[in-house]
């Protein structure tokens, strides 16, 4: 936890490396010091077919989800800085959006948190 992804149209990256945009997302993700470093993971989905409204070429937006518990100010910190990262990197892209959405606790769970030896339920265990 965190999970990034970027969807994007397949033109942006004849304009960057998919690199270069993941490392921007990441970047942002971790200068918040909202996540352990080693949590943060960002992954990127191009699209060959897509459609937009007339005169507009490309598109990017970032889905990212978070464990709940943060505030209103500190999700909006997060999208300003990925959405101003990658706007630096793509200037020219026609639409760039972020979205921040949370994981309820109460119904997440992962491989950790099912193991029986993690009586504490903490999330990390084992990693």
């Amino acid at each position: 936890m965190p999970h990034f992804i970027i969807e994007c149209s397949q033109d942006i990256l004849q304009q960057r490396a998919p690199d270069e945009i993941m490392d921007v997302v990441y970047n942002a993700a971790e200068s918040t010091g909202l996540f352990a470093v080693n949590d943060i993971k960002v992954r990127l989905q191009p699209y060959q077919y897509y459609r937009l409204g007339e005169g507009k070429k490309n598109f990017l937006h970032v889905f990212g989800y978070i464990m709940q518990g943060r505030s209103t100010e500190q999700k909006a910190v997060l999208s300003k800085k990925i959405s101003t990262g990658l706007t630096e990197l793509l200037p020219d892209t026609s639409f760039l959006s972020v979205n921040i959405s949370e994981f309820e606790a109460a119904t997440y769970s992962n491989k950790a948190l099912i193991n029986p030896e993690n009586t504490h339920h903490n999330h990390h265990f084992g990693l």
